[in-house]
């Protein structure tokens, strides 16, 4: 498990980077006439966002990279058409918006495959359980029931019945008790 201080270094790393390369490709987007994709470059910064564990992460680098291509179309030199160089602007910031969502869902997808994970292992792990009442110890050192302690860990749903060697048990239980009885009022 990562330690608060290891992820705060993990973020400020994944920002250094992301300032850096936004920076640099800033810079070339200044440089570079109107008319060429200089936003597009920006979609490596949404990527490098993806290191951080902090998820928000990767909406806000979308969000200034956004900014950036729209500066970098006031701050390039003149160049190209004017409906080329806004159609390159919009694909910029499509290609940024749409790097940004799939890593979400990446991350999102990655998320849920961990906490998967750790249920499993917890789950294949050996469980403490009660030999008389079956009830399980979970690691808070509460005991429940095995159908309890499954669901919620698992979202697994119950349904009971008998097995044909248990059924046959009850059967054969309830006959005889009712034979007790008819035999209590015959006397």
């Amino acid at each position: 498990m990562k330690t608060n201080r290891h992820i705060e270094l993990s973020d400020r790393k994944a920002i250094t980077l992301c300032l850096i390369y936004a920076a640099v490709i800033f810079m070339l987007d200044s440089l570079i006439p109107l008319g060429v994709a200089g936003g597009v470059p920006y979609i490596l910064v949404v990527l490098i966002s993806l290191w951080a564990p902090r998820k928000r992460l990767i909406w806000e680098v979308a969000i200034i990279t956004s900014m950036l291509t729209l500066l970098g179309f006031f701050s390039s030199p003149a160049g190209g058409e004017l409906w080329k160089v806004l159609f390159n602007r919009f694909i910029a910031v499509f290609a940024i918006w749409t790097t940004a969502a799939l890593s979400m869902q990446r991350r999102i997808i990655q998320d849920e495959k961990e906490r998967v994970a750790s249920e499993i292992k917890e789950l294949s792990a050996m469980l403490p359980i009660c030999c008389m009442c079956k009830k399980i110890r979970d690691d808070k050192g509460y005991w429940s029931q095995v159908e309890t302690y499954i669901n919620k860990h698992t979202g697994t749903a119950f349904s009971h019945g008998y097995c044909p060697e248990c059924e046959n048990k009850v059967l054969a239980e309830i006959k005889e008790d009712g034979l007790k009885k008819v035999n209590s009022l015959a006397k």
